[in-house]
């Protein structure tokens, strides 16, 4: 059996931050149809919930930058 490794070890990890995390977009690449969502969140909810037999590809994408300037 494995021995896990308990939270009080400096090995274990969970997280780096408790702010948003949004430097990406993720692309569902599935049998019949791909799309662009804006939110890790949004992946799991469709992975969890409308993904049937075939799980899809999930493709990490740079968030657009915001054009900022003059016209």
């Amino acid at each position: 059996m494995i021995k896990l490794i308990e939270k009080d070890d400096p090995r274990y990890f969970s997280q780096t931050s408790d702010e948003p995390y949004d430097r990406h977009h993720y692309k569902i690449v599935c049998q019949d149809q791909s799309f662009v969502v804006q939110s890790w969140q949004e992946v799991q909810e469709y992975w969890w919930n409308k993904r049937m037999f075939t799980p899809p590809i999930i493709e990490v994408i740079d968030k657009p930058k915001s054009k900022k300037g003059f016209k």
